[in-house]
């Protein structure tokens, strides 16, 4: 049989880390806390009522200017460069890959998230994904941002699901994307998404209801958002965003992994008796 692919999405701030990216390196720089940094981009936000992503991507801006940082893309990469994750984040990737290759899948990660592409392009982890689905910037000829070039929130998070399951990654094609196909690259099944809030439940809620498995992770000590999603039918599961060797997360991944491969081959078995069957 061939190798079935399973692609697993993860937002990335306090899912894969445990603070929004912004706060590690990029506000201290501007000498702000993230505080006085989340408080004016509401204030912001508010005033003008704009989108939410929309708003955090200009105040990054204003603020670099009025601070005199250029804020170029090599700039963003070096502010993700010392992002820390969440314990086992590191080797998580090599061993689920090796577990899936050994069982007879092929594992594709992806990011979706409304944070910074460029961070994440600085991060240990990039050479990890597939794709990374995420906010960013034009630049102008001097090489400094001046423009959302792409801006994913809550609900455009759910066109990357799509894109995904139909192998469109450029995100300025729309006509793949949405043409009706019969062959996908994933199948929207063979999905798991792992997020950790309000912010994912468009994403969960679309990979549940079309067969696929959502999964919340919440901090140590933060199980009430986890137990809330279950109570509301948006996730499968929920579990603490520890994703060390031994891990609830892990086991569960694993468990999972086999299940879908399990399932694929039964369903490779019953089509072919289907056309067996057709042809006497």
């Amino acid at each position: 049989m061939k190798k079935m692919t399973i692609a697993i999405c993860y937002d990335f701030d306090k899912t894969l880390t445990t603070e929004n990216m912004q706060n590690f390196a990029f506000i201290p720089n501007l000498n702000m806390t993230a505080a006085e940094f989340w408080k004016k981009t509401n204030d912001f936000i508010k005033k003008n009522g704009c989108d939410v992503t929309l708003g955090f991507l200009r105040t990054m801006i204003d603020e670099c200017r009025k601070k005199g940082i250029v804020m170029s893309r090599e700039y963003l990469k070096e502010m993700g460069k010392n992002i820390p994750f969440a314990e086992g984040v590191l080797t998580w990737f090599k061993r689920l890959n090796t577990f899936a290759e050994n069982h007879g899948a092929t594992l594709e990660h992806y990011i979706i998230s409304s944070g910074n592409k460029e961070m994440i392009e600085g991060t240990k982890i990039f050479k990890e994904f597939t794709n990374v689905f995420a906010c960013e910037y034009l630049y102008d000829k001097n090489g400094e941002a001046f423009w959302p070039k792409n801006a994913v929130n809550y609900t455009t998070k759910t066109q990357c699901l799509f894109r995904i399951c139909k192998g469109a990654h450029d995100i300025s094609d729309e006509q793949t994307v949405n043409r009706r196909t019969e062959k996908k690259h994933v199948e929207f099944r063979n999905m798991i998404y792992i997020g950790d809030g309000v912010t994912d439940v468009p994403c969960m809620t679309v990979v549940k209801e079309r067969g696929g498995t959502a999964i919340a992770v919440y901090q140590n000590g933060k199980v009430q958002v986890g137990k809330e999603l279950i109570n509301d039918g948006r996730v499968n599961y929920a579990c603490r965003n520890s994703y060390k060797s031994g891990s609830s997360l892990e086991k569960l991944l694993k468990t999972i992994i086999e299940s879908l491969i399990l399932k694929e081959e039964l369903l490779t078995k019953e089509n072919t008796h289907k056309k067996i069957a057709n042809k006497k």
